[in-house]
């Protein structure tokens, strides 16, 4: 009897652990996105820390649909001294059809180099009917932008944005906020 219990709670600690390693289902998309409709200027509220921003205090993306089907891409942002920093790139449907799930690749030398080792995930989590808010984000839930055509949303849209991004998986905790510059 004490084999057979040893055995079942060994086969129990195993299973356990296989639950424990096995990779995270994805977060879910929107679906279709009119990309024409996405077009134009998003900013952003509110971000999980990214390297690339790690001087941002305002961001925002300029999305535009070239000739060739894929999306112009334009970040800027302003540092707390007040510096503006862009970054231009390009972003194109993972799946052909599918427009929830995009690739973006930023010009740089290292991407002209290594263009597929530079190409990163950009999953539309949550987008509004009106087109005016967004979630986005990484499939592993390493990134994450809360988006609005606007720099300020009311507390209920921004609560809703903070339940749609905790409810897909992310740690809503470590936002760091949109801030307000000194005059």
């Amino acid at each position: 009897m004490r084999t057979l219990i040893g055995g079942c709670f060994l086969a129990l600690s195993l299973a356990m652990a296989g639950c424990a390693s096995s990779p995270q289902i994805p977060p879910l998309t929107v679906g279709d996105v009119d990309l024409e409709r996405y077009q134009g200027t998003w900013y952003e509220l509110a971000r999980l820390p990214m390297f690339f921003q790690r001087k941002c205090v305002q961001s925002q993306a300029e999305y535009r649909l070239r000739d060739d089907g894929r999306i112009a891409v334009t970040n800027s942002c302003l540092t707390l001294d007040g510096e503006r920093q862009v970054a231009t790139g390009e972003a194109w449907p993972q799946v052909p059809g599918e427009t929830d799930k995009l690739w973006v690749r930023f010009d740089n030398w290292f991407s002209e180099l290594f263009p597929t080792l530079t190409r990163g995930e950009y999953w539309i989590l949550y987008l509004d009917e009106g087109y005016q808010t967004a979630v986005v984000g990484h499939p592993d839930r390493e990134y994450l932008w809360l988006l609005s055509r606007t720099p300020e949303v009311s507390p209920e849209t921004q609560a809703r944005l903070l339940a749609v991004a905790h409810d897909r998986g992310y740690d809503v905790s470590e936002l760091i906020w949109r801030a307000e510059l000194p005059k």
